[in-house]
């Protein structure tokens, strides 16, 4: 890996971004976004996580975080852990699932590119971690986290975006509630 994508400052507010395997769609359903919301709730109230700003996208995740344990390596791993397990289950029990085989299938191939032991793998290794050491820098990452659903073509405008925080910035909590990045209000 290279020394640029690690984290270096256990302190720092990182913006990170991570996709499932094979840029796979997963995450389509409500069900599955809910898996997502569960993990970063338990993030926020067991592993010490501050979250200031994030998006899910069909096949991936933005973050803008710190860990207040010094430990934002640990607490992503233990993040993409759980959803892994959480989410390979829900697809498995899921009856509306129509991919439900081909996904699994898929998990396990990837599961068996790796040497880790593991039957199946849901997310991709890498994170490429990016510490934001400037009010400059958080701003254009989090303009680039609100306009990922919009570039992609999903929405028009980033606040019609559910899973966003743009909509947080808007002043509506219902899906997520994230941490004061300390500049807007």
């Amino acid at each position: 890996m290279s020394r640029k994508y690690k984290f270096h400052n256990k302190s720092g507010i990182y913006f990170v971004s991570f996709a499932t395997v094979y840029w796979l769609d997963v995450f389509i359903r409500q069900i599955y976004f809910d898996v997502l919301v569960e993990s970063v709730n338990y993030c926020r109230t067991n592993k010490n996580m501050e979250l200031f700003c994030y998006c899910f996208m069909p096949s991936h995740v933005h973050f803008i975080f710190r860990s207040k344990s010094n430990q934002p390596m640990e607490l992503l791993r233990d993040f993409k852990k759980f959803t892994t397990k959480k989410m390979i289950q829900t697809i498995a029990e899921n009856p509306k699932e129509s991919r439900r085989e081909w996904l699994l299938w898929m998990f396990e191939r990837a599961g068996k590119e790796k040497t880790n032991g593991n039957r199946y793998q849901f997310w991709q290794h890498h994170n490429h971690p990016l510490e934001l050491w400037s009010e400059k820098i958080m701003r254009q990452k989090i303009n680039y986290i609100h306009k990922n659903p919009v570039v992609s073509g999903f929405v028009i405008d980033p606040t019609d975006w559910k899973y966003s925080s743009a909509k947080n910035f808007q002043g509506n909590k219902t899906v997520l509630e994230i941490d004061d990045i300390g500049f807007f209000s």
